[in-house]
């Protein structure tokens, strides 16, 4: 890989990293200003765009991203150039034909979300916020193919940079307009939820904004690639976008997994609340389950999603060449790398679930006992999201769509149900075996398809799961020793109970993992290094 790639990829990562973290850490202020009600309005808008902006956006970004980047390589500018200029048209008009629709479908969502008088929200408070996010639908597209257009020229400072831009913007405006209208304006707390939600449209103006910025300083260079095009090929708008979507459909599909998943939640929990006379509570439990808590449980799921993508690209080279060996060691080290790094940190959120809750949002029974629930299902968000990729570089993409009805139809078959028997926690089951089906569909696939046998998985995975085992014990009685002197009622206190308790875990862990090999076995040399400059080894 070229040390400009390498460069590049740094950049888009971290730009993503960044992002991220960004967008976890403003739910402390943003709960602290409009509650739990608040932020349940908040969640029921959101879920519906963001499921909106994936179709509007049809995976095309990323699809003329690699279309660029092929058709470069082959000093066909023209055809790129050709293809984005169409395909700003076409976004745009994605962008306000899906406002259009989520616009005027409003009502009809919120008449399903809020099926009783009895709840704390109101359709019109919910039609309200939703018709607040859907303007971001009319920009979004369109900005998204701008950052493809930039990663197919390999230039990913614009795309890295205008995410950091667009959601420093957004969380200013949304915390800033909520707090005005509350505190200043003494406006209602629809109307507060209305503008944090339309903060997303004036995130993606400031995204517009960055972009635009760079293309102004970039046009001159794209320019100059124009006059060196060979001009020996001339592909139709047709055959361009026929490519494009076959490509992008399975991205769509993995993009909105868990929005969907999300949105089954939305549209039956109250309905399955109400009819076990548990109304009064359903609002706040549904708040706790769609958006409190499900915050925190993406944390541990981000950073090993991300390293083990990292290795997909080796899978496919190794598929493509036929070198089954070469392959069945990516796929070790990828299913490895992904449990060494989600596995003690879902454990460690769950066992922890009180002070962490209490840290984010406020000190509540209810919701500690939701996340400590919820916490394991992590495992399973990561590994569908890796094995979907790997599917994708196996070229069985197709299976990936397969794998992801069946376990939305799982969810929607049993949600009801299930939330009827074990109230918010049915909800959390009921999202762990569609996760778990859609899953041991893409293994079976994997496993038949590139003839990958999960020995070597079973018994490091084995291993795995012992040291956290010891993990989770030496953590565990830290904490109960903590509880006699500490109270996670307080925030300072649950803060340090957070900290001593994570250094005793992830030290014995680690420990671990360093003594018996098994941190060598997955990460090499970066281990040394890192060691070398922690100072604890010479």
């Amino acid at each position: 890989m070229s040390s400009k790639l390498l460069r590049g990829t740094f950049i888009l990562t971290l730009g993503t990293m960044i992002s991220k973290v960004l967008g976890l850490f403003y739910v402390i202020p943003f709960y602290k200003i409009v509650g739990s009600e608040g932020t349940l309005l908040y969640q029921y808008s959101y879920v519906p765009y963001t499921i909106f902006i994936s179709i509007a956006t049809a995976g095309v970004p990323l699809a003329v991203s690699k279309f660029i980047s092929k058709y470069n390589a082959l000093e066909e500018y023209a055809v790129g150039r050709k293809l984005f200029k169409s395909g700003l048209l076409i976004m745009l008009a994605s962008g306000i034909t899906s406002f259009f629709v989520l616009f005027f479908s409003a009502p009809m969502l919120a008449e399903i979300i809020i099926n009783d008088n009895d709840l704390k929200s109101k359709p019109s408070d919910v039609v309200t916020v939703i018709r607040a996010v859907s303007f971001a639908l009319i920009i979004i597209p369109f900005m998204s193919l701008i950052r493809g257009f930039f990663q197919g020229h390999q230039s990913m400072g614009p795309s890295a940079v205008s995410q950091v831009v667009e959601q420093i913007v957004r969380i200013i405006f949304l915390l800033a307009g909520a707090f005005v209208v509350l505190n200043v304006l003494k406006g209602s707390l629809v109307t507060a939820v209305s503008v944090a939600t339309f903060a997303a449209f004036i995130g993606g103006l400031g995204s517009l904004g960055v972009l635009f910025w760079y293309w102004y300083k970039r046009k001159p260079h794209l320019d100059q690639l124009l006059e060196q095009d060979k001009r020996q090929m001339d592909i139709s708008l047709k055959d361009m976008y026929k490519e494009i979507i076959i490509y992008s459909i399975p991205f769509v599909l993995i993009g909105i997994a868990n929005p969907l998943f999300q949105m089954i939640d939305l549209l039956t929990f109250n309905r399955a609340m109400t009819s076990i006379g548990l109304t009064h509570i359903s609002e706040d439990a549904l708040s706790i389950l769609n958006y409190q808590t499900h915050k925190l449980v993406i944390i541990p799921v981000s950073l090993a999603t991300a390293f083990s993508l990292t290795l997909v690209p080796s899978i496919t080279k190794a598929f493509i060449e036929q070198d089954q060996n070469n392959m069945n060691r990516q796929l070790n080290q990828t299913f490895q790398v992904l449990l060494f790094l989600t596995l003690p940190a879902a454990v460690g959120l769950s066992l922890l679930a009180e002070p962490i809750y209490r840290v984010f949002y406020e000190h509540d029974l209810l919701g500690a006992e939701v996340l400590r629930t919820y916490a394991p299902v992590a495992m399973l968000f990561a590994l569908f999201s890796v094995t979907a990729a790997i599917l994708q570089g196996l070229d069985e993409q197709k299976f990936t769509i397969l794998s992801l009805l069946v376990g939305i139809l799982v969810k929607l078959s049993l949600n009801i149900p299930l939330i009827k028997l074990f109230e918010t926690h049915g909800a959390i089951l009921a999202t762990a075996l569609g996760y778990g089906v859609a899953i041991l569909i893409n293994m079976y696939v994997i496993k038949s398809h590139s003839k990958y046998r999960f020995r070597l998985v079973l018994r490091r995975g084995l291993l795995i799961v012992i040291f956290t085992i010891i993990m989770f014990v030496a953590a565990g009685v830290t904490y109960k020793i903590l509880l006699l002197f500490l109270s996670p009622t307080s925030v300072i206190q649950s803060l340090a109970m957070i900290s001593i308790c994570a250094l005793v875990g992830a030290g014995i862990y680690f420990f671990l993992g360093i003594k018996s090999k098994l941190v060598y076995f997955l990460f090499g040399q970066r281990v040394d290094r890192l060691m070398r400059k922690l100072r604890l080894k010479t």
